[in-house]
């Protein structure tokens, strides 16, 4: 399974929604639940996923969930 539909796991379970579907190009905008809430529950849940910590730069850098992948590859290398 690739990154993105790993994600995709994630966030459809902390959103209750088996129907969501993100992309890189996916930002808080685009889903109505998206908040600061949620934001360090997804943190937190990718972080238990793959075994990293992010930094508070590394958060507010990100602008979309590629960039998250982005950063999340390279932990992982």
């Amino acid at each position: 399974m690739d990154m993105i539909n790993e994600l995709q796991e994630i966030f459809r379970d902390i959103f209750d929604d088996e129907e969501l579907v993100i992309s890189d190009q996916t930002t808080a905008d685009d889903i109505e639940d998206w908040d600061s809430l949620t934001h360090m529950q997804l943190i937190a849940e990718i972080e238990e996923k793959y075994s990293i910590r992010f930094t508070t730069a590394e958060i507010k850098k990100a602008a979309n969930v590629g960039e998250f992948i982005d950063i999340i590859a390279g932990k992982l290398k």
